[in-house]
């Protein structure tokens, strides 16, 4: 059975099968992808394009700020589907027929490109206070507060273009069985991450194409 398909503004159920799902593309697809990227000197983001119909996966990608600072995780995981689509037609997916899972939530560019994009579901695990406060990359709130004059958590979730879901707020809504195993696995994909992410911090100082550190 297909999830249900979330038009803009509509509240996601606590569905275990997709929120299992979610965590086991983080972890088995995405974490990988950053391990890799962080090395070559890349920050700890990164995304995938889900199928709707039956939640497999189109394709997964991370951040690659180090050749172009624009390329954060959600806008590399675009650019990789329209390099698949340009280069075989019969590839290309409505953008509404698939879910956008974001490892942490997106910045104001991302969340930009995602309603370009025509993206309408948007899940993610870490929030922006994650970002600044356990992965010490604090530049999304700083954008929020400087440029938009939004405080943390001050812009809209659900609007016109998309809804936005918090896996971990979405885990405590789970029954008890299903919440302490999503519990467990956030933890193990938290612990890779702030491994990939004292990679990262060790190494910032050598991507001279990243502006903002």
């Amino acid at each position: 059975m297909s999830p249900a398909v979330l038009r803009p503004g509509q509240t996601a159920d606590a569905d275990p099968r997709l929120i299992g799902r979610f965590l086991d593309v983080i972890e088995g697809e995405i974490i990988p992808l950053t391990r890799e990227g962080v090395r070559q000197g890349n920050k700890i983001f990164g995304a995938a394009l889900i199928r709707k119909t039956d939640l497999s996966t189109i394709l997964a990608a991370t951040n690659r700020e180090t050749e172009n600072p624009l390329w954060h995780g959600e806008i590399a995981t675009i650019n990789a589907y329209y390099a698949m689509v340009n280069a075989d037609e019969g590839t290309r997916i409505d953008p509404k027929n698939t879910i956008f899972l974001a490892t942490h939530e997106p910045c104001t560019l991302c969340a930009s490109a995602i309603a370009w994009g025509g993206y309408e579901n948007v899940y993610y695990l870490f929030s922006h206070e994650d970002s600044r406060d356990a992965f010490q990359i604090g530049h999304d709130l700083k954008i929020l507060k400087e440029v938009f004059g939004h405080e943390p958590g001050g812009y809209a979730r659900a609007n016109a273009y998309w809804s936005a879901f918090s896996l971990v707020d979405l885990v405590e809504r789970c029954g008890s069985e299903d919440r302490e195993r999503f519990r467990a696995q956030v933890a193990r994909i938290g612990a890779a991450y702030a491994e990939v992410s004292k990679v990262y911090q060790a190494r910032k100082g050598e991507a001279r194409n990243i502006p903002l550190k």
